[in-house]
């Protein structure tokens, strides 16, 4: 069978890719690049609850696609971001990073804006044929906040975030009506040091994953069935391969100068975590985390699942093919475990892995050496 993933740049000019993986001949081909509005590139796409649009965060806006087909692909509209009066103007750094649809009506458009004057969650309405609609609200952090991810819960009632530069971990009550968003808790990161990132949610609702991107750990979370907020466990995982396997133990250690010199490894400070995503089972999560440096891998990590979500083991710590850019972001498939979608822009390439037993192996890749490309890549079919 024939499969179609969409993927987006980093830099302009703006462009939507989409890629095609054949999972009997383990090919992966380029089949159309569609342009763009050019200072629009997307450093974070996905779809609708239904797939037929595409929403983007790209640069100062958020843009919207309809999706008629893998190739047919046509832009609906942009919106600035918004929140501070700074954040859309050309004279700030401020930028649209991260975007979340919602699967559950009112299907509205979640987007966090990035770098100064990011201290506002932008919640845009929808129309019925997918396109962004209305800004609704903008719903205040605080003034240092750069959320780089944000999760719902199974039922979309929370919506959990994670504040990179404040350091912390937020958690909001969404309106069942409106899809309006109100302050339940925000809780500090176990370190301040850590700098959350990511963060995934187990489709049972009682795990929440968080992603530190400058400690280079996955923390464990539990959700508290009362409050329904996340509670830290002090259990962590290492993303960079520091520690000791006994078989089936990963020891959980803080890494140090010296273990990281012994190994032959940057310091910890080199490297900085990325993305973690569960499979469409909920029995394996895979993380990555990024070099600083082009001549240094990333790495992928992968967990084993109990059936609420608790971690059984860490099943390994494999180097990436390149650093991975502004990338290695981790796209599981939704309709099986076994096909894992990497992303690189460092070279611009997609590689398809296969997941099974437990192990991981490439299978097939295509090198699309143009700026900016890939970002994360979302799967249409």
């Amino acid at each position: 069978m024939k499969h179609h993933l969409m993927v987006g740049t980093w830099t302009a000019p703006g462009r939507i890719y989409t890629v095609q993986f054949d999972d009997e001949a383990l090919t992966l081909d380029l089949l159309k690049k569609t342009d763009i509005p050019e200072a629009e590139p997307i450093s974070w796409m996905t779809f609708s609850h239904d797939k037929k649009a595409i929403y983007g965060a790209a640069m100062k806006k958020w843009n919207s696609f309809a999706v008629n087909s893998p190739t047919d692909i046509v832009h609906q509209v942009s919106h600035p971001v918004a929140g501070h009066e700074l954040a859309p103007s050309s004279e700030t750094n401020t930028r649209a990073i991260f975007v979340l649809a919602a699967q559950k009506p009112p299907y509205n458009v979640y987007g966090n804006p990035f770098y100064k004057y990011a201290g506002y969650g932008n919640v845009f309405s929808v129309k019925p044929d997918g396109a962004l609609d209305s800004n609704i609200q903008n719903y205040e952090y605080v003034e240092n906040t750069g959320i780089h991810g944000m999760v719902f819960d199974p039922t979309e009632t929370y919506l959990y975030s994670a504040d990179l530069t404040a350091n912390k971990i937020w958690t909001h009550l969404k309106d069942p009506k409106t899809g309006e968003l109100t302050l339940v808790d925000c809780l500090e990161a176990p370190d301040a040091g850590d700098h959350p990132r990511w963060v995934e949610m187990h489709p049972s609702g009682k795990y929440l994953y968080v992603l530190m991107e400058a400690g280079n750990r996955l923390g464990v979370y539990v959700i508290d069935e009362r409050t329904h907020k996340p509670v830290f466990t002090h259990i962590t995982y290492p993303l960079l391969p520091s520690g000791e396997f006994n078989g089936t133990v990963l020891y959980m250690r803080h890494q140090s100068m010296l273990t990281a010199q012994s190994l032959g490894l940057p310091p910890r400070n080199k490297y900085r975590g990325d993305v973690t995503f569960c499979t469409q089972s909920g029995e394996y999560l895979f993380a990555t985390t990024r070099s600083n440096h082009f001549d240094v891998t990333g790495y992928i990590t992968a967990f084993k699942l109990g059936p609420n979500g608790e971690i059984e083991r860490q099943l390994f710590i494999n180097p990436t093919s390149t650093s991975g850019g502004h990338s290695n972001a981790v796209s599981p498939c939704d309709f099986t475990d076994e096909w894992v979608a990497l992303c690189d822009d460092q070279l611009g390439f997609v590689e398809m892995y296969r997941w099974r037993d437990e192990k991981l192996a490439r299978v097939a890749r295509v090198d699309i050496p143009e700026q900016g490309f890939g970002m994360n890549a979302i799967w249409y079919d």
